[in-house]
């Protein structure tokens, strides 16, 4: 391993990021245009749908679209009976989603201040002193009080319901009492990374629109807008870490990740040669109270890194340079199977760790030692 892996890991996230603007005040949105042109198309024609299921990997811009529609409509105002926005009959199509933030509706939409916009998502436990697991009956019951209110502004009421998939089943059915029968004017929009786990019958009320992972050079494109101060190898290491997803990225940035890649890396690359003292200084921090966030990345990123190396020797793609030493590092000692076993047994022990609270300095020696027993 060099000589900084561990001031690497000492020094990660010490510099100060700049502040990330909430779904509800951002203006950048990249990579999703083919939904929003549904979107548009629907709102032009005046067929819009009055539920909409926007579905995707967590961290793509799920909820930003939604605010970004509401803030839309809103703008708009209420439509004509041939659609499209009060500009009357012959009124031009809209041709975006885009709201200037100086617009009143972006403003009361970013500050959370508008009337006819409600949000649903897991609330805070008074008891437990944290964010509840799920959203419940209280919450969905929230928006039948919302519906039957008028509208303040006499045109759309949008409910956003963030994280929709996870609704308890008392605020899931109540919910589907409402998309049953919407209100007119109303517009639902639910966010959700787990469709699968909705009910049937609230998917059947929804026209879906599923978002793609994001490329690559899209993740890049917005790491340089919201982590300017990266260095491009940086930047493109998080663009593949996200796998598709910017707030991935973004978490990544935030924490340890760079540098708990970069010890992986590392160790890969040259194996079955640890070095103890770095090692224990390593799994020492991983162990650290406070250090809970950075320990799961390291459990995230090690059999992912692993799985990666050897998916990439499978298919012989290319790699960079550091990870292809890595590849072949591992693929030189081992047949794939064998490294597919191995991944098996990090998956486990990691999963263990996390059920039954094992120690996890112990935790992280004992995964390195079973890639060093390997490589052997």
């Amino acid at each position: 391993m060099a000589e900084d892996d561990d001031s690497e890991i000492e020094e990660a996230g010490g510099a100060e990021a700049p502040e990330i603007p909430h779904p509800r005040e951002n203006t950048a949105l990249l990579g999703h245009e083919t939904a929003e042109a549904s979107l548009l198309q629907s709102f032009n024609a005046g067929r819009l749908p009055h539920a909409w299921l926007i579905t995707g990997p967590r961290g793509i811009g799920k909820a930003t679209l939604a605010y970004r529609f509401a803030r839309f409509l809103f703008a708009e105002g209420p439509t004509t009976q041939n659609g499209g926005s009060g500009g009357g009959l012959f009124a031009a199509p809209a041709t975006s989603l885009s709201v200037a933030p100086s617009h009143q509706a972006f403003r009361l939409v970013a500050t959370g201040a508008h009337p006819d916009l409600l949000v649903v998502e897991r609330g805070f436990d008074p008891r437990r002193k944290r964010q509840r697991r799920e959203i419940v009956a209280d919450d969905a019951r929230a928006v039948g009080d919302f519906l039957h209110l008028t509208s303040s502004q006499g045109g759309w009421r949008v409910v956003l319901v963030d994280g929709a998939d996870t609704m308890n089943p008392h605020a899931a059915n109540s919910l589907l009492k409402i998309l049953e029968e919407p209100p007119k004017n109303t517009v639902l929009l639910l966010a959700s990374d787990n469709p699968a786990r909705l009910l049937p019958t609230i998917r059947s009320r929804c026209r879906t629109l599923a978002l793609k992972p994001l490329e690559e050079a899209v993740i890049t494109q917005l790491l340089q807008r919201f982590r300017p101060g990266l260095s491009s190898d940086d930047q493109a290491v998080l663009a593949r870490l996200g796998e598709g997803s910017i707030g991935r990225a973004l978490e990544l940035a935030a924490g340890e990740g760079l540098a708990i890649y970069s010890f992986i890396i590392n160790v890969l690359q040259r194996l079955p040669n640890l070095d103890p003292e770095l090692l224990h200084g390593f799994a020492e921090r991983m162990a650290r109270s406070g250090a809970e966030d950075s320990f799961s990345l390291l459990t995230e990123l090690l059999p992912a890194e692993l799985a990666r190396l050897v998916t990439s020797a499978a298919q012989g793609s290319a790699m960079p340079a550091a990870e292809d030493r890595a590849r072949r590092n591992l693929a030189g000692r081992r047949s794939l199977d064998q490294w597919v076993s191995v991944w098996e047994k990090l998956t486990n022990l990691f999963a263990q760790a996390e059920g039954i609270n094992l120690d996890r300095k112990q935790v992280v020696l004992n995964a390195f030692f079973a890639l060093e027993e390997a490589a052997r």
